[in-house]
């Protein structure tokens, strides 16, 4: 069983993942930190409850099934307690009695196992918008080509792209990262997350065809460049 991450500090945003299956915590801390924040990560309920009590934070992503105490245990301590900030609950359990027994707990939001971790980034985004945060800006752009993560809709000049929900988070991944060399596997972990296992190995090369053919053609100048036996990167250059 491992307990505690060892993390560089990074960002400013805190975040706490209370995470007990070490592979997924890894993946979360991971990406997160790409992302600026400054995570920490614990795999017991009472650990983050300790956590949680020392140290601010601004918002929390709680699985539900921990040792020490559960993450219903975990929330109803936290907001027993006054913590105001955001609580995101992770959890296999889909149900709907279990999402409002969640949310009656003291969760502002739910994201059922197993998930993207584009989307675990959308909903962060989405409730520390709410909490009076700013996480990042809304709109990305490179050159003339910009994505505006509120309406979820991207555009090149003068022309508006149709994306579907995984061509969109693996654009957001490339314009998050401008420049930056992002390998095969740092894809399949932003975009696809755990689906990621029962993916094709090359879903990633399949999906940056589509999005070339959606952003870059009939385009002189092409921004989404393949660096050969590395991955891809989002130039404007």
């Amino acid at each position: 069983m491992w307990n505690r991450l060892d993390l560089v500090t990074i960002g400013t945003m805190r975040v706490l993942v209370v995470e007990d299956e070490e592979r997924l915590a890894r993946a979360i801390v991971r990406v997160l930190r790409e992302e600026g924040y400054n995570p920490d990560a614990v795999a017991n309920g009472l650990d983050a409850l300790g956590l949680a009590r020392s140290q601010a934070y601004d918002i929390v992503l709680l699985d539900v099934m921990l040792p020490g105490a559960d993450g219903y245990a975990v929330a109803r301590e936290l907001r027993g307690a006054g913590f105001q900030k955001p609580i995101l609950m992770l959890t296999a359990r889909d149900a709907v009695p279990d999402r409002v027994r969640g949310l009656d707990s003291g969760a502002d939001d739910y994201l059922v196992k197993p998930f993207a971790l584009a989307e675990l980034l959308a909903r962060m985004r989405a409730l520390t918008r709410r909490a009076g945060m700013t996480a990042d800006d809304s709109v990305l752009t490179c050159g003339d080509l910009s994505l505006d993560l509120k309406t979820r809709q991207a555009t090149r000049g003068e022309r508006t792209i149709e994306l579907t929900t995984k061509e969109f988070g693996l654009l957001e991944a490339l314009m998050r990262h401008p420049g930056q060399v992002l390998t095969r596997s740092q894809l399949l972990d932003m975009v696809w997350g755990m689906d990621a296992l029962q993916t094709e190995s090359n879903v990633v090369d399949i999906y940056v065809h589509y999005l070339r053919n959606k952003i870059d053609k009939n385009h002189d100048k092409r921004l989404i460049r393949t660096v050969r036996g590395a991955g891809y990167a989002l130039r404007d250059d």
